[in-house]
């Protein structure tokens, strides 16, 4: 059963129901949980258990051809001919044979593209967007995910309230698959209880390297060195490796630099999340984190970062050493 309620998939949920379907889907984007999830429903209202009809072509090189020849081949004793097509490239590269083909798929068959990749000026992009419907599933903003997890939390008879479901956003990460997989733990966990508490999500669900790196910069931005090397340990005694750990610190000093870059120049936080590519609360914390410093020292930790990472990889530095020391410096009281 899905529970993914978000606005723009409204028309592939309707098609479903009508059992009306396009000629021809393309699902694309960075959200992998969705774009898994609305495949798997087309393929199971469009040919079912039916694999005389569904034909799955993945990868670079497929025969633009044999793909023809496979839609106009009509349906054995069915109503539709289905064809799944992933991670072609076809929307990265000049395509024009097919641009023009989808135009004309006969209404036997269903193509569905699913591609991480698109370019919304090549020419199968257009011809898809006119001829079927393209549905770009990027990363859902803290609202979204809320109301889709509480949807989830409901359908097995729990509820959680609105301030302990941002907890667990904040300490899962926004990834749905993941928030999938915890969801179904915390389930399991609280047995015959119907409410959901942030004691249960503090015992049973992993928190994100993402999350813990938040946790680390904030504890630098006040200042407080025992903090951050608790959570430095933390880190490595939960595996992490030491140069994962300094690329999350690279990053979110890279990000702090240009959310106050950006708010000093007057946008709005939504405005900065657009520019820098991340969700909308990400974008809050890490300017709530940046006022913690002055563009000088986010300027040097950036600096300071990059030059021990390189440093790592020359081997002139411990690595364990290099972080403690580079935590230190920006975590300690002047």
């Amino acid at each position: 059963m899905d529970y993914v309620i978000i606005e723009f998939m409204k028309t592939i949920n309707q098609d479903i129901k009508d059992r009306q379907f396009k000629r021809v889907y393309l699902l694309f984007g960075e959200e992998e949980y969705l774009k898994k999830r609305y495949k798997h429903m087309l393929i199971d209202a469009i040919a079912g258990d039916d694999t005389m009809n569904k034909s799955f072509y993945e990868g670079k090189g497929i025969d633009v051809n044999e793909v023809i020849d496979m839609a106009e081949t009509m349906p054995f004793f069915a109503e539709y001919k289905l064809l799944v097509i992933e991670d072609s490239g076809f929307f990265k590269s000049s395509q024009e044979k097919f641009a023009e083909y989808v135009k004309n798929v006969p209404e036997s068959t269903v193509i569905v593209f699913v591609e991480s990749e698109v370019d919304k000026r090549n020419k199968l992009y257009k011809a898809v967007k006119t001829a079927g419907y393209a549905c770009e599933m990027g990363r859902q903003d803290e609202k979204a995910l809320s109301v889709w997890a509480a949807k989830v939390f409901n359908s097995y008879n729990k509820k959680i309230t609105q301030s302990n479901m941002s907890y667990f956003l904040s300490k899962v990460g926004t990834d749905m698959e993941l928030l999938s997989n915890e969801i179904e733990k915390l389930v399991s966990y609280c047995g015959d209880r119907e409410v959901i508490e942030q004691n249960d999500i503090d015992e049973i669900c992993i928190t994100q390297l993402s999350v813990r790196i938040f946790d680390m910069i904030d504890a630098i931005s006040v200042k407080d060195s025992k903090r951050t090397l608790e959570c430095y340990y933390e880190l490595i005694e939960s595996k992490e490796p030491p140069e994962r750990i300094l690329f999350m610190i690279i990053r979110q000093f890279n990000l702090m630099l240009q959310a106050k870059d950006l708010a000093a120049r007057g946008m709005g936080q939504a405005q900065i999340a657009q520019e820098m590519g991340v969700q909308s609360f990400v974008a809050g914390k890490t300017i709530k984190q940046s006022k913690n410093f002055t563009i000088g020292e986010l300027k040097s930790g950036l600096r300071d970062s990059v030059e021990m990472d390189e440093m790592f990889k020359s081997s002139r530095m411990d690595k364990n050493m290099g972080i403690e020391l580079l935590l230190v410096k920006y975590s300690s009281k002047s």
